[in-house]
């Protein structure tokens, strides 16, 4: 029999990945303050995205789940906001071409504050001080001041991500979005691209398309669908205690409590036990959630965790996001994918191509654009060898012109990566390695499409 929920249960459990704040006292009352605040977001919203999951499970959508590794306070800005959610932008119209159905959009934005780490200190030059566990709870810098875990971060939080959204929310529905609008910033791209050549043709069959519904009468005056679009927000659930205070029953949906941090939140690769703290806490809002998928994890565990996680086994509510690296795709997901099939599991699966492929180059952690574009055509081959759905992609992804992975068109190199190495934990894609991988999976999709009954074709590097 499964055990009575609470928004606190999660308190009698195992926990791995929370910090030890020093005064007990002090992030209790700042707990009971967050919980006075406004939901940052509803069930409504919620629920739309759970259903729009639901149709990516069924291969009738994709989803592109992208943005910053971590959020920082120090870098929150509209134009930051801006930029991100721009090649979000234009990296779902030409997936959305692609694949031929609707791309869920869903950022790793205003909330994502709060990083797990392999250790729980770090030591440089003979010091040693408690690891950066993301601007949530203690800071960046590397003194015993700042990697003091503070609960005052948790207020700064919550209003800069109240802020974000605001935004977000202007940009989705005030015209910034227009179809039109966005694939003129991707012509700008192809036009100076490397690869020009290469996605010329794609882009301009968006073109005829565009055109031809203008012909047909739809356009951004008549059409909403043109000029607007719907943007979801996530974040890994790591800080439970900011997320308890941000939880709440819903008015509309009687009988369900959300976690109104984000609309869609998951649960890390190391956090993911099946008796642990962050597994209770997700296994009772009414949320859609995720789960990373590591190459440590057992089939037959994986399936109890789908259990555990989606008792009711609901189309939408639970996605599994694997994260294997390229060399491991092969050999690690396919019985994963087996289990949870055979089991008749309601999942959707998107391919995470970042985290396992990660190493170091000249004293700077950096991943392999060809490294994280083989680990998705893996994906995709081992989703159709077991005939499931490949449901979409997740990146690590900023809208800024940093050098943080080497590889792409612009053909950056180790060399290249002190030019604007600007990431305070993990390495991310920029906006043209980003565009770049939409047009690159977008190729595989329009093989699938065109040859059901075959693995994707490979593009030539």
């Amino acid at each position: 029999m499964a055990r009575d929920w609470r928004p606190d249960s999660w308190r009698q459990m195992p926990i791995r990945q929370v910090p030890e704040y020093p005064d007990p006292a002090a992030l209790a009352a700042m707990e009971a303050k967050v919980a006075t605040f406004p939901p940052l977001v509803f069930a409504g919203e919620c629920e739309r995205l759970k259903a729009a999951l639901a149709e990516a499970g069924r291969g009738q959508a994709f989803v592109l789940q992208g943005g910053d590794c971590a959020e920082s306070f120090a870098d929150f800005n509209a134009n930051t906001i801006r930029d991100t959610f721009k090649v979000l932008l234009q990296m779902a119209v030409v997936l959305t071409f692609g694949a031929g159905m609707p791309v869920v959009k869903l950022g790793r934005m205003a909330g994502q504050f709060a990083k797990p780490r392999s250790s729980d200190v770090e030591t440089r030059e003979g010091t040693t001080l408690p690891s950066y566990r993301g601007d949530i709870i203690n800071g960046a810098e590397f003194t015993p001041e700042a990697r003091v875990p503070d609960p005052r971060r948790m207020e700064f939080a919550y209003l800069q991500s109240a802020a974000t959204l605001n935004l977000l929310r202007a940009f989705a529905t005030g015209g910034f979005a227009d179809l039109h609008q966005v694939h003129r910033w991707n012509l700008d791209f192809v036009a100076r691209s490397p690869l020009a050549d290469r996605y010329e043709g794609l882009a301009s069959r968006i073109d005829e398309t565009l055109s031809f519904m203008a012909a047909c009468g739809m356009n951004s005056d008549n059409a909403p669908q043109i000029r607007e679009t719907a943007f979801y927000t996530s974040h890994e659930s790591l800080l439970l205690p900011y997320e308890q205070a941000l939880t709440r029953e819903s008015s509309t949906h009687l009988g369900r409590t959300y976690a109104c941090s984000a609309h869609f939140l998951w649960i890390g690769d190391r956090t993911r036990q099946p008796d642990g703290a962050h597994v209770e806490f997700l296994r009772g809002v009414a949320n859609p959630i995720g789960m990373k998928v590591g190459p440590s994890m057992d089939p037959a565990e994986l399936v109890r965790l789908t259990e555990i996680l989606n008792p009711r086994n609901e189309p939408g509510r639970l996605t599994l996001i694997s994260r294997m690296g390229a060399e491991k795709v092969e050999a690690k997901l396919p019985p994963l994918v087996r289990a949870v099939r055979a089991a008749g599991r309601e999942v959707v699966w998107l391919c995470d191509p970042m985290h396992g492929n990660t190493t170091t180059q000249n004293g700077f952690k950096t991943r392999s654009f060809e490294a994280i574009l083989e680990e998705v055509r893996r994906f995709f081959d081992a989703m159709a060898a077991e005939g499931a759905v490949a449901g979409g992609v997740h990146v690590e992804m900023t809208g800024r012109d940093v050098t943080e992975c080497v590889g792409g068109a612009q053909r950056l190199t180790a060399a290249d990566l002190a030019s604007n190495y600007a990431t305070f934990c993990d390495p991310r894609l920029n906006a043209e390695q980003s565009l770049e991988l939409a047009f690159l999976i977008a190729e595989e999709l329009k093989a699938n499409r065109a040859r059901p009954e075959r693995l994707p074709a490979r593009a030539a590097q």
